[in-house]
């Protein structure tokens, strides 16, 4: 079993840089244009905008600012405001002003302004004054929302299910000496790891030997200062402060005065460190920085907590945190789906946070933090988009990785989930094998808070065969997650967070499973974050079941976005229409790619799979049609004539018809195997390679890698201005036989369903299908279509329009392009 020692150590070789490069807000938020995910919605500066120390923000309904329900904030030194109330719906306008530390008053901003709707989701958190008035004046407080379980957790901790394996991790940790070693700071992760195991044992059964050894570990460091290079690495920086804090709170005494102004100065010399020089300011207006969402915010913010009544500027840094969560928490602030933004393996990273904000911040409030959105949803969430026993979905650094577990911190999640909301689909996740009880980070809480998880198990009987996460923009949907072993899944993604971090460029993309195993799924191995098989074999577009234009894919940056317009969940047919129109565009101008691509003497050029296009309209519609066909319809246009070059990755090798343009694939090993079949009124050649543009450093391999060569398969169409490509796959299993497509002009007969698809380029683009057994029927395109056999008037021509039954019940389902929540230009 990994440590968290080797975990971090590699997060921390992969991802030195990662923080300081990522792109900063460029204008303020909201704005009209902007669709508020939240009311109240956070009010963002851009740092350049600010002009001195301090920002005061003055939001009205009254344009002159002269309303009944103005808000005038205080001066504060970042640069967001969360008004803490909710907002009464209609046009708000606002405005910011930079102020000194001595009071001068600079001119006001020009007024933006924004819309708060009826649907905006609602959901207000306290003041900072609120939190700060109920906090313990003694110690501990990092868990403070425990003290007052203890007592009776004690009484029955020796009948808990994890009382051996908490003294087992203890006596573990009781053995390992750090006393002797002379760079005792390198030992800081294991310390971090083994106080967690130490505390959970001492809060428990209050032994002092336990205690000891906490105290002896701290001692071990207090023998010289952390080396500046040592700080300037976030992971181990928040990893000191907690070290240090907590256990400076828990045994205060056994310290001498020199000892506790020793740890004093460490910790608040790093707070400030990263407080002025990495994060004010910034965060609040960073895309992505994951490091310091994923632990350093809380690490940094329970060291602020336990120094803030000795040092007033631990105070700013608490409030600071505390307001950071609230305007950019839980997941950027700008998602509200319950899944995670930065691809489904990174959530892990972020578990813990995820569990502990809240709960901090709720006790001290008297607020149900986990009312937010994000959190309403996240049950669902974290089981979609990576079933036990399979593969996630597939969009992010680690997509390669198996949950047969399922993974034991996601299972600890879900289990904290279920616990403290009864939220079902995280009871069923976390229920699957119990894997989060050898989980030491969160054992405390499932020992202390005296919390259960729901007695019934059982996946709700409504669970929806297809989940639109809207603001991730994702889909993933289902044929039988009653059985997984015969489960096909189907997830696509067009998200308006781009490419950045741990995402991909994959804007458009799908992956197809069977039973948790992959039938198309993207390729390539997570080994480090950019060298060469990342860069161009991995995170490129090339890796991706999505499309290239003349061989050139997505740049990495959020500039590279797309979007799920669209989007239907039917008992029969489940259904999204991506927009990548704009996710080819051109080179990443982000210094960290840059200097990635320099540093391995790379380039982003065309053979790399990067530069401009002339990409007009790419519109992905793609189809479960359960329980076991996949339909794809492509819209493509362009300003002058291209290659359309199509996409699909298998773990075996294709066998190509290149005549009839069949791609058959089986997979002996797992008894089911493919059927795909392209349509176009393009020439299309077809070409597949087991090869990598740059394989990975097998050199380094250290997670258990498997280097089976995975087949890439491109069908190139063209060269046209215009295309339409419509496939048609089917999955089988047990031997069992794809049925035959017969094709007649633009209808496809393939088994129970009926197809018709315009390819002709000159027409608009229509796609009508209907299942010949229960006449479920989807149409686009079309103005008055044939369903459950009369015409059916579209309020818009090219609307999609399904009628189908939906937990049994029929009904017909009407959308045209939904608009989409953005978090402003970056």
């Amino acid at each position: 079993m990994k440590t968290k020692l080797s975990i971090i150590g590699i997060l921390c070789a992969l991802f030195i840089q990662v923080h300081a490069n990522n792109p900063l807000r460029k204008v303020p938020y909201p704005q009209q244009e902007n669709s508020i995910y939240l009311n109240p919605a956070p009010l963002l500066v851009p740092l350049h905008m600010k002009q001195s120390d301090l920002l005061q923000f003055n939001l009205s309904q009254d344009k002159n600012f002269k309303g009944d329900n103005d808000i005038l904030s205080k001066p504060v030194p970042w640069c967001m405001f969360n008004p803490h109330k909710i907002l009464d719906t209609g046009v708000w306008y606002w405005r910011f002003r930079s102020v000194s530390k001595a009071g001068e008053e600079m001119p006001w901003s020009k007024t933006y302004s924004f819309t708060v709707e009826d649907t905006t989701p609602r959901f207000v958190t306290p003041p900072f004054e609120v939190l700060l008035n109920n906090i313990p004046e003694d110690n501990p407080r990092i868990y403070c929302f425990l003290n007052e379980q203890l007592a009776d957790a004690r009484k029955n901790v020796r009948s808990n299910p994890e009382f051996e394996v908490m003294i087992d991790d203890a006596r573990s940790a009781l053995a390992m000496d750090f006393s002797t070693d002379t760079h005792p700071y390198k030992h800081v992760f294991a310390m971090s790891e083994n106080f967690d195991k130490l505390n959970t044992a001492y809060q428990m059964l209050q032994y002092d030997i336990y205690a000891k050894k906490m105290v002896a570990n701290v001692r071990c460091l207090l023998k010289q200062e952390p080396a500046k290079d040592f700080i300037d690495n976030d992971f181990q920086a928040g990893e000191l402060v907690y070290l240090l804090a907590a256990t400076y709170e828990n045994c205060y005494d056994r310290f001498t005065v020199q000892e506790q102004e020793r740890i004093e100065k460490i910790i608040m010399s790093t707070l400030d460190f990263y407080y002025h020089g990495r994060l004010l300011g910034r965060m609040e207006n960073r895309f992505f920085d994951e490091h310091i969402w994923q632990f350093e915010i809380r690490r940094f913010l329970q060291a602020s907590l336990v120094m803030y009544d000795k040092y007033p500027v631990a105070k700013e840094y608490l409030e600071y945190y505390y307001e950071l969560w609230n305007t950019r928490g839980p997941a950027t602030g700008f998602n509200r789906d319950g899944a995670w933004h930065n691809g489904a393996n990174y959530f892990s990273a972020n578990a813990v946070s995820l569990c502990y904000l809240p709960t901090l911040f709720g006790y001290l409030t008297g607020t149900d933090f986990l009312q937010h959105p994000w959190y309403k949803n996240a049950g669902i969430g974290i089981a979609y988009t990576w079933l036990p026993g399979s593969l996630s979905d597939g969009f992010g650094d680690g997509h390669e990785k198996r949950n047969g577990k399922p993974l034991r911190i996601r299972s600890a999640f879900a289990d904290f989930l279920a616990r403290t909301t009864n939220n079902l689909y995280a009871a069923w996740y976390s229920a699957a094998n119990n894997r989060y009880d050898t989980e030491f980070e969160t054992r405390l809480y499932r020992l202390a808070s005296g919390k259960q998880r729901p007695a019934d198990c059982e996946l709700p009987a409504d669970a929806p065969k297809a989940v639109w996460f809207r603001d991730c923009g994702e889909m993933v949907a289902n044929s039988n997650l009653k059985d997984l072993t015969k489960n096909v899944s189907l997830s696509f993604r067009s998200s308006p967070f781009g490419s950045g971090n741990h995402t991909h460029s994959n804007q458009n993309a799908f992956n197809l499973h069977y039973g948790g195993e992959a039938v198309y799924h993207a390729v390539g191995h997570y080994m480090n974050f950019s060298d060469p098989h990342n860069l161009l074999s991995y995170r490129n577009t090339r890796a991706h079941n999505t499309m290239l234009i003349n061989g050139i894919g997505q740049p990495f940056t959020p500039d590279a976005y797309g979007y799920i317009v669209r989007m239907f969940n039917g008992d029969h047919i489940s259904y999204a229409l991506g927009d990548a129109s704009t996710a080819y565009c051109g080179i990443s101008d982000i210094q960290l790619w840059k200097n990635s691509f320099e540093k391995y003497r790379l380039t982003q050029t065309p053979g790399n799979g990067f530069g401009e296009t002339p990409l007009r309209k790419y519109r992905r519609h793609i189809f479960l049609l359960h329980p076991n066909t996949v339909v794809i319809y492509d819209e493509l246009e362009a300003s002058e004539k291209v290659r359309w070059d199509w996409l699909l990755h298998s773990p075996v090798k294709f066998d190509i018809n290149p005549v009839s343009s069949i791609l058959t694939t089986v997979n002996k090993k797992k008894g089911f195997g493919s059927v795909a079949r392209l349509f176009s009124e393009q020439e299309v050649s077809i070409t597949q390679t087991d090869k990598y543009a740059v394989p990975p450093n097998y050199a380094v391999a250290q997670r258990g890698e498997d280097f089976t060569a995975p087949w890439s398969l491109t069908a190139s169409f063209g060269p046209s201005r215009v295309n339409r490509i419509l496939a048609i796959i089917q999955i089988e299993a047990d031997e069992r036989q794809a049925v035959q497509i017969i094709k007649e002009g633009n209808t496809f007969k393939c088994g129970e369903w009926f197809i018709k698809a315009e390819l002709d380029a000159k027409r608009p683009a229509s796609l009508y299908i209907r299942n010949n057994q229960n006449n479920a029927t989807f149409s686009y395109g079309n103005k008055q279509p044939e369903i459950n056999g009369k015409s059916y008037s579209c309020k818009e021509k090219d609307a999609s329009v399904l009628f189908d039954s939906v937990n049994g019940n029929w009904k017909m389902q009407e959308m045209d392009d939904q608009r989409v929540q953005t978090m402003g230009k970056w």
